[in-house]
């Protein structure tokens, strides 16, 4: 760097110090709070509504409200429908994420919100299995961008030691739908019949809300923080300065080969396959617990309200977890812990017949399952270094994790009723997995931030030539990874002063 550099990077600090001076980070980040969260928690809850409706598969809440006998469909047709919907929505993933950031969070999430909306509107007047299966491919496409283009979004604004809180807060609303959903299931099978419609079909009659909220999303949504109306320019200056320092000064650049670092990199692919076993049991649990709890003993009207208490359960800890999560700087003692609940309640519901015990193992389950998501998707973003790799990475994890979810279609089938062995079995065994990667993730990224500090020390290199190495994004000798707790900490000699 040359000297005429060094003074524009000193002047570039000095600005931003004195900014910082007049800005109180706390009231940044609750702005931050207030204008996203509880929007995109919105939008993610009427998409995740329909796991119990009719969205991810025709399963949960849908199938017993006669979508089965309606459409005359077999076992395997039934599971078949399910699964259809994940094939295009794994593989869209990274162009929808590449998509999001050419052409803007503010016009792509609403489009793509508006696309499903469409197309689950119209599963409203499907007769045929065929039919069915066309819009579930349509609605897996359509709806493949919005997780992990809203969790891409959201990252874009916090900085890591940030991220988890704010994503339990969005991811919950899933645990959340279950609770709406079971209600909503639960009074629209006492309309089936209304209007010359079979009850299942007015669960996806929720398209037309959709639909109305997406319209608002395109004039409420912000860009990007360098954009921000709703911040002051100070508030605006320092947030900027606050995430680009946290990712050591990581290009934000649109550059296809941070896409190919993300391809490339190895992280990615034990992150994804962390994910993949949480998805497995997770999707699982969503599709199937009205179902479970039939088999459990319980009358089908029944089945929709007992779905509430776990989902509400699975809502709570995700944000205990996210909370605590940020607060100790921790992602993977949380993920190791989340799958050790979730492997109590699934051999609780493996061993037991006992109606009320194995209702127990379901609380027990979403207790662990849904906080689980929450901190593996904080891991991948938190150590990813650049917008675009990501982008690129929490796509390539959500993508390849979703691939569960065809699998979870399989796993509970009708002829393993009432007690669905083989479907409990297969989910413990997903959670011990789990707990083993997880092992492997926290030692791995230990391993390299100890190797980079190592190298550091030997070359002489501090947080003065961040600009130097920016462009290797987390290959950077100065980036930090997030490893097991206190490394989260470490990121930032002052750390604290940014702390919620």
């Amino acid at each position: 760097m040359d000297s005429s550099d060094e003074k524009s990077a000193h002047t570039d600090i000095l600005e931003v110090s004195r900014a910082s001076d007049l800005v109180d980070p706390h009231r940044v980040l609750r702005k931050l709070d207030w204008r996203l969260i509880p929007f995109v928690s919105v939008l993610y809850l009427l998409a995740y509504m329909s796991p119990f409706t009719l969205n991810r598969g025709p399963t949960g809440n849908a199938k017993i409200a006669g979508l089965i006998t309606d459409l005359h469909l077999t076992g395997v047709e039934f599971n078949l429908t399910s699964a259809m919907f994940f094939i295009p929505y794994c593989l869209l993933d990274i162009p929808s994420n590449m998509a999001l950031k050419y052409f803007k969070p503010s016009r792509w999430i609403p489009f793509i919100m508006v696309c499903w909306g469409v197309v689950l509107l119209s599963m409203a007047f499907v007769k045929t299995y065929h039919e069915l299966m066309i819009t579930r491919v349509l609605m897996g496409a359509a709806e493949s961008g919005l997780f992990p283009g809203v969790s891409f979004y959201l990252c874009l604004w916090y900085p890591r030691y940030a991220q988890a809180q704010r994503l339990s807060i969005f991811v919950s609303a899933s645990s959340l739908a279950g609770a709406f959903g079971g209600l909503l299931a639960y009074a629209i099978e006492h309309m089936n019949g209304v209007g010359g419609l079979a009850g299942w079909s007015w669960i996806v009659r929720l398209a037309i809300v959709t639909i109305i909220v997406a319209t608002l999303a395109s004039c409420y949504m912000q860009d990007f923080p360098e954009t921000a109306t709703f911040l002051t320019p100070a508030e605006r200056d320092w947030l900027v300065q606050a995430l680009r320092e946290d990712t050591a000064a990581s290009s934000k650049e649109f550059n296809l080969r941070y896409l190919i670092q993300a391809l490339r990199d190895p992280h990615a692919y034990l992150l994804a396959a962390m994910n993949f076993f949480i998805v497995v049991p997770q999707f699982a649990f969503s599709l199937f617990l009205p179902t479970i709890i039939v088999g459990l003993g319980y009358s089908s009207l029944h089945a929709q309200l007992l779905t509430i208490p776990p989902s509400i359960c699975g809502c709570i800890c995700t944000i205990i977890f996210g909370t605590v999560s940020d607060k100790i700087g921790a992602r993977g003692p949380l993920l190791l812990l989340g799958s050790l609940l979730s492997l109590v309640g699934y051999v609780m519901l493996l061993t037991t017949e006992v109606p009320v015990v194995g209702y127990i193992g379901t609380i027990i389950a979403a207790a662990g399952l849904y906080p689980s998501s929450v901190c593996n998707l904080a891991w991948t973003s938190g150590n990813a270094g650049g917008d675009i790799k990501r982008g690129a990475m929490i796509a390539i994890v959500g993508g390849i994790g979703n691939s569960g979810a065809i699998a979870s279609s399989f796993i509970y089938r009708q002829k393993d009723s009432p007690r669905y062995i083989p479907g409990h079995a297969t989910n413990i065994a997903c959670c011990c997995v789990l707990a083993i990667l997880s092992s492997i993730g926290m030692f791995e990224f230990w391993r390299m931030n100890r190797k980079k500090r190592a190298y550091c020390s030997k070359e002489g290199i501090d947080s003065s030539r961040y600009e130097e190495f920016a462009e290797l994004g987390d290959r950077s000798p100065l980036y930090r990874y997030v490893s097991q707790y206190t490394f989260l900490l470490s990121i930032r000699p002052d750390f604290t002063r940014y702390t919620l």
